[in-house]
């Protein structure tokens, strides 16, 4: 598929104002026009709406045969998420013409077409979607929710440029569609905050509503709150605590929480300054957000729960450090050259990604990311704007030192690695349906990293960061569907992963891997144990995926382990090195080459260990010691940091780890002692 290897190339740079990044607000003026304009050179006139070029009809929506409210969903989906870029800089520079359309011109004939039955541009309204949906469903909620909270949000952007040029009669239309909306049903979720603000502008704006409706719809949000800045999300945890939860009560609490419901409204805020207190770590140093969780096509949008904790009248956060992350957060897309194809950002992650893809995205899902762009809604005097950029965590570690956060509430465990700039994340809290590889995929990889983003399963037998279990001889393959918490003690970090989780069976419980993971000054190293009701098996651990656009692959053994490394470079250019190392309970170590299962790169590579156990219930090792370690060049990590163990002691005589601490000695004199016995007493879901 050809792209249009196109990039954005920051311009008004100042490096005394962002010494990190060099990005000043006009820099971020540019992007936001740059992102529009691919956008409108799909956009013949001011009567077309925003539907994009389509190469992808096998998972994304509509399909062939989707019903007209289906359709129509995307009609709004891209009118109001193309809106959230448009919105600010209507207000920055109503005058802007794309393509020979006035953007202000188009979005307030377009909003107005969107909410009016009879117009050809029409997205249907919630009783105009149940008439038509055959399902009877009493329950049933539509995509078009979703977008009613983007378009209020771009109202309130463009107020005097938009809004407040209304007729009554047209701003009385548009309430009745809102209003409709509001008050009708919503996903159990975050959805709820879409309602929420439906009914916060039309309240602002002077029109009645459901005052209990909203008062319910905020509890159960406040409700999902599990600590550290972090609501749970349905079952999950993800970005939508940042790029939902975080901003949308923010907003809601100025139109309405503030004045209305002050006790809610202040824990909304507590809430937004306690995530500011770790969230900042949660990027790297070079501000990068990482590839994890659902909805990963909205890339930086994760970065606008900065923006929504300088909108709380008592924020918390740095401004510097804040603009320092969404700065280099938006060049880790935005100066790729794969990043657009006709114009408007791929499905995924960098490049086009159909592993990533989800059947509730459209062509025009992407444009979610410009929830980064909120940010332009500040005045150019705005500590925003002013605060001189800071590096953070990054800036304060000493040579070779990590910083490991641990958050027991949604089940994060992040590290700042100084030696290579990287964020890696541990995550647990996860519970999949086991044959749903895509959510896997997401969710139940043992580690995350902000430069080496998750890799698709390049063979039925190994996935990159999961382990993959074969009862022999069977030729299936089983995964962790389940990731269970437990914390971190002593520096080592606790967990436990369930293959083929069903409530059907009893097996769930019995066939399991026992986590063990710290951090070394490059990477993760593990000491995880085997925990299986059954044999023989055959069990592989992939590491990351490694993009291959020319690699050097370089094969090492010392004192019975074994280490390849790999060096190369991203799509790019970026040097990348990666060494995975195996040590006691593997028995070799591989490699296997793919195509289209790297979000970076079309042909990757992957390193994996294996190893089988043949007894049903023989005495054999249960411990599984590896490491990964990765860095941004091709300098060579030292022996000692590709084999940095001394001695591995077991409590057991015969070595295998069934019982007992493990001691593990490394050769710059520390230790890690691993010990699962207390595993059971603190599980958690």
């Amino acid at each position: 598929m050809e792209r249009d290897r196109m990039k954005f190339e920051p311009k008004h740079l100042d490096f005394e104002l962002s010494p990190f990044t060099g990005l000043t607000r006009d820099t971020w003026i540019d992007a936001a026009k740059y992102l529009l304009s691919g956008i409108f050179k799909n956009i013949e006139n001011i009567e077309a709406p925003v539907v994009m070029p389509r190469y992808e009809t096998k998972i994304t929506y509509p399909s062939k045969d989707a019903p007209m409210w289906r359709i129509k969903a995307e009609y709004f989906e891209g009118l109001a998420r193309s809106f959230f870029i448009a919105a600010p800089l209507i207000h920055i520079e109503p005058q802007l013409t794309l393509n020979g359309i006035n953007i202000r011109d188009y979005y307030k004939k377009q909003v107005l077409c969107a909410v009016t039955p009879g117009e050809k541009n029409y997205v249907l309204n919630y009783s105009d979607m149940r008439k038509l949906d055959a399902s009877n469903n009493p329950n049933a909620c539509y995509q078009q929710t979703v977008e009613t909270a983007a378009l209020v949000i771009c109202l309130w952007l463009s107020r005097d440029e938009i809004w407040d040029t209304y007729t009554k009669e047209e701003k009385d239309r548009i309430a009745a569609f809102l209003t409709d909306f509001a008050h009708s049903n919503t996903v159990p979720q975050n959805w709820r905050l879409f309602n929420m603000l439906d009914m916060a502008f039309l309240y602002m704006n002077g029109y009645p509503i459901d005052e209990d409706i909203m008062r319910d719809h905020a509890q159960n949000i406040l409700g999902y709150y599990v600590g550290d800045g972090w609501y749970r999300d349905g079952q999950c945890f993800d970005y939508y605590s940042c790029w939902a939860f975080n901003m949308y009560t923010a907003i809601w609490n100025n139109w309405y929480g503030y004045e209305k419901e002050p006790y809610i409204a202040s824990r909304f805020e507590e809430n937004s300054n306690e995530l500011m207190k770790t969230y900042p770590d949660f990027f790297d140093r070079d501000g990068f957000t990482n590839m994890w969780g659902r909805s990963g096509i909205y890339r930086n949008a994760a970065t606008g729960a900065f923006d929504g904790n300088l909108l709380m009248r008592e924020s918390s956060i740095d401004p510097g450090l804040a603009r320092r992350i969404c700065s280099g957060s938006l060049l880790q897309f935005l100066t790729r050259d794969d990043f657009l194809w006709e114009g408007v950002p791929t499905l995924g992650f960098y490049g086009p990604f159909a592993p990533l893809l989800q059947g509730y995205s459209c062509a025009e899902s992407p444009m979610w990311l410009a929830k980064a762009l909120l940010c332009l809604h500040f005045p150019k005097d705005h500590p925003f704007w002013t605060a001189r950029e800071s590096g953070g965590t990054f800036e304060q570690l000493k040579k070779n030192e990590t910083k490991v956060t641990t958050l027991d509430g949604p089940g994060l465990c992040f590290a700042n690695h100084e030696a290579n700039g990287i964020t890696e994340l541990r995550t647990a809290k996860v519970m999949k349906a086991k044959d749903d590889e895509h959510g896997m995929w997401n969710y139940s990889k043992l580690v995350y990293s902000t430069k080496f983003p998750w890799e698709s399963k390049p063979a039925p037998d190994v996935e990159s960061q999961q382990y993959v279990l074969e009862f022999l001889p069977e030729k299936k393959y089983h995964k962790g569907n389940v990731t269970l918490w437990h914390g971190e003690s002593d520096g080592v970090l606790y967990r436990r992963q369930v293959f083929d989780y069903e409530m059907e069976t009893e097996d769930h419980w019995r066939t399991v891997m026992n986590l063990a993971d710290f951090a070394v000054p490059c990477g993760i190293f593990r000491a995880d144990k085997i925990r299986m009701y059954r044999r023989p098996l055959r069990l592989t651990l992939g590491s990351f995926g490694f993009p291959d656009n020319g690699t050097e692959i370089i094969h090492r053994e010392m004192d019975g382990y074994k280490a390849v490394i790999l060096k190369g470079y991203d799509h790019t250019g970026k040097e990348k090195q990666l060494a995975f190392t195996i040590m006691d309970g593997w028995s070799d170590i591989k490699i296997i080459n793919s195509e289209g299962t790297n979000p970076d790169s079309r042909r990757s590579i992957v390193i994996y260990a294996e190893t089988v156990r043949d007894k049903q219930y023989g005495y054999e090792p249960y411990f599984l010691f590896s490491q990964t370690i990765t860095k941004e060049s091709l300098e060579d990590f030292s022996e000692d940091e590709i084999f940095p163990v001394d001695s591995i002691v077991y409590t057991d005589p015969q070595g295998c780890g069934g019982y007992g601490p493990v001691t593990i000695n490394f050769k710059d004199g520390t230790k890690k002692v691993v010990d699962f016995s207390q595993i059971e007493s603190k599980l958690s879901l």
